[in-house]
């Protein structure tokens, strides 16, 4: 398998998998962040998927793949400290705004500082006709944020603050993002970095945070269903992480960003069908906006 992906790096089919993979991550995203939104608390939520994600990782990342190269431990350290700076933006906005207001600008801010960074790491450019879609799907990002800010009913005294908190969640999305990309391009084996990913990411901050504040609740959750869903964010996360890295090892990182973020039209749907919140015409829209930017950046590529 490593030496099958190996060969169609840059290539032709290449491109087509690193497409297909960079959809199915914005599907996947979209579940993972309404597990995390849903019944339970944010935090609870994503201390019970990573403690899931950490321990199956764990077997795969000791036993299984190849140890990583010496280079690879600061590479390790250093995305394990900007991810720990998005959970907490990540949870802090979950926690201050409704997920269909918050998740759209999350996802829609990160595809512009992703491009940003991958023509500064990795040399990537744009086309006009690529640009044009990056100005399509922002005017979907700031057209809804502007809605939002005047007709949003629910959490009104909130509003303001969840969607600088997304804004800023957005940009560690696109700085973890480029990082991981270089990351996973550092090491001859990709799955040795997935592996140790997870190991490591999974079980060092979010699990005993998440322990804490659950042992401080006056009226604490059952754990049996939040570690069910735990475990299923964890399957989801294993997709949804791996194929956005391994589409940003195939072909260029600037596009698997901006392609990820269609996840904003499944959050749509997910948010109205699954947690009930209300969508309208006009939000739907200004989604779709959204997901065409992301197929003219494909198309113009």
């Amino acid at each position: 398998m490593t030496g099958w992906l190996a060969s169609i790096e840059g290539t032709e089919q290449g491109h087509q998998l690193a497409l297909g993979l960079a959809l199915l991550a914005a599907l996947l995203h979209a579940v993972f962040g309404a597990l995390q939104k849903g019944r339970h608390d944010p935090w609870l939520s994503r201390g019970a998927i990573d403690l899931s994600y950490g321990l199956l990782a764990a077997p795969f990342a000791l036993f299984v793949v190849p140890w990583p190269e010496p280079h690879m431990w600061p590479i390790f350290a250093g995305a394990f400290v900007i991810h720990v700076g998005y959970k907490l933006a990540q949870g802090y906005t979950y926690t201050k705004g409704a997920y269909t207001v918050v998740y759209p600008v999350v996802r829609g801010t990160g595809p512009l500082f992703a491009v940003i960074g991958a023509w500064l790491v990795f040399g990537e450019v744009f086309s006009l006709v690529q640009w044009l879609g990056v100005g399509v799907l922002l005017a979907g990002i700031f057209g809804l944020a502007v809605y939002n800010l005047i007709h949003w009913e629910l959490e009104r005294e909130t509003l303001k603050l969840a969607l600088m908190l997304a804004v800023l969640t957005g940009g560690f999305v696109a700085l973890y993002t480029t990082y991981d990309a270089y990351g996973i391009r550092a090491t001859a084996n990709p799955f040795t970095f997935l592996a140790w990913f997870f190991f490591l990411d999974g079980l060092f901050f979010m699990p005993p945070l998440a322990a804490l504040r659950w042992w401080r609740m006056s009226d604490r959750p059952d754990l049996g269903p939040l570690m069910a869903r735990g475990v299923l964010g964890a399957l989801v996360a294993f997709l949804s992480f791996g194929s956005i890295m391994m589409a940003t090892r195939l072909d260029k990182v600037g596009e698997a960003a901006v392609l990820r973020e269609t996840s904003t039209v499944f959050a749509a749907l997910i948010g109205w069908l699954v947690l009930g919140e209300k969508v309208g015409p006009r939000r739907l829209t200004l989604m779709a906006l959204i997901a065409a930017g992301a197929v003219i950046v494909e198309m113009g590529g």
